[in-house]
């Protein structure tokens, strides 16, 4: 089944892939399959279907429990089996597959994780050419400056050995200014948060200036600070010193924990060591990148221990204000991803919620854009981030 199925995928378009796939399984005996897709902002999973009409809560359903709790929810029926199954791209959540099989044994689940997987891997490959993927996994109208900012994020979740990284970005359909980056290369990863000036399409395309420019000093050898100079003088060329970004460009050694960064008028990050906040990590700030001023920026060191957490931000979401003018504020954000880590939650999940109340605290529209960068180092919890034995309902 596995292979036909792997075979089948290289011709057909996204459109086809729910009717290949159930014929398929239908040669195993698995039936009633329905893939569904995560919203971009992982409120709602949606058929993948010509309508996309069926759709499940995430915070209400099997499906949605499946999704925010990484795991296989399976319930019995009277002659069969039915499982919600997550869609993982790595330890990137895409959605969710469910279907119906004669028994839960061991070899039938063994069988349902591998179609999973697949499944996940044809759904990338076809993303990135598909508009109905696009409309599916939107509840509304996107603006320009997010349709140029969205395609150059990388995944949202990422991990290997001894590293978890998660990210989230909002307001999901109007961002504009603000942009997270990584890479992985050997056994160092690359990190960068920007947050551009402003709100509009110049917004958009100043911190896309600023990602492509990291992007390609870094890969040509450069360090950190030679990297933020050069992200500051391509803003300031293409702008005339009147649009800026301010960041923080980071290098760790996830063998080491050795933490290296260059600050450019950015809210400083928070370390998490033990299950609470035990600092900001002060670097003598630059200036934002745009202005080209003189002043050159300070590389500054920290050193890890195993278990740390590091979170990076924009000041959209300490900024937010609820309609009384308080703002939700340094110490609820780091309070808030410590309870969720007491309470079992992966990384992705936590920052998914975490935007939930976010958005919650300011009735549900935010002033500023707001994005997060969470980092484990050796928190022996990637393994949380594939898909657990059944969980039964």
């Amino acid at each position: 089944m596995l292979a036909n199925l792997l075979e089948d995928s290289h011709l057909i378009t996204l459109e086809q892939v729910p009717e290949l796939v159930g014929k398929r399984a239908a040669t195993v005996g698995f039936s009633e399959l329905l893939i569904l897709l995560a919203d971009l902002r992982e409120e709602v999973l949606v058929a993948l279907d010509p309508g996309g009409v069926r759709s499940f809560r995430v915070d209400a359903s099997l499906a949605g429990r499946a999704f925010r709790d990484f795991t296989m929810v399976t319930t019995a029926r009277e002659v069969d089996h039915h499982f919600w199954i997550p869609l993982l791209d790595g330890t990137e959540r895409l959605g969710v597959l469910g279907v119906a099989a004669p028994d839960d044994s061991k070899s039938t689940v063994d069988t349902l994780r591998a179609l999973a997987s697949l499944l996940a891997l044809i759904l990338v490959s076809k993303r990135p050419h598909s508009d109905t993927y696009q409309r599916l996994v939107r509840t509304r109208p996107m603006t320009v400056a997010s349709e140029v900012v969205w395609p150059l994020m990388p995944p949202l979740t990422f991990a290997t050995d001894n590293l978890v990284l998660a990210a989230v970005l909002e307001p999901a359909y109007e961002i504009g200014g603000d942009a997270v980056d990584y890479a992985i290369e050997g056994d160092v990863v690359h990190l960068s948060i920007f947050d551009a000036m402003g709100h509009d399409q110049a917004a958009g395309l100043t911190v896309a200036l600023a990602t492509g420019t990291c992007r390609a000093h870094r890969r040509r050898g450069l360090g950190l600070v030679d990297t933020s100079v050069a992200v500051d003088e391509v803003i300031g060329e293409q702008f005339g010193g009147l649009r800026f970004a301010t960041g923080v460009l980071a290098r760790l050694d996830f063998r080491t924990g050795r933490l290296n960064w260059v600050n450019r008028g950015h809210p400083p990050p928070l370390l998490i060591r033990q299950g609470r906040w035990l600092r900001q990590l002060q670097c003598r700030p630059a200036p934002p990148m745009g202005f080209r001023l003189p002043s050159k920026p300070v590389l500054c060191h920290e050193h890890l221990e195993p278990g740390d957490r590091l979170l990076f931000y924009t000041d959209g979401i300490i900024e937010a204000r609820d309609v009384r003018g308080r703002q939700f504020g340094l110490r609820r954000f780091a309070d808030f991803v410590i309870r969720r880590e007491a309470d079992g939650h992966a990384a992705p999940e936590t920052l998914r919620r975490l935007m939930r109340s976010v958005l919650d605290h300011q009735s549900g529209r935010l002033q500023d854009d707001a994005s997060a960068l969470l980092v484990e180092w050796q928190h022996d919890r990637e393994k949380s981030l594939l898909v657990s034995t059944p969980n039964r309902a």
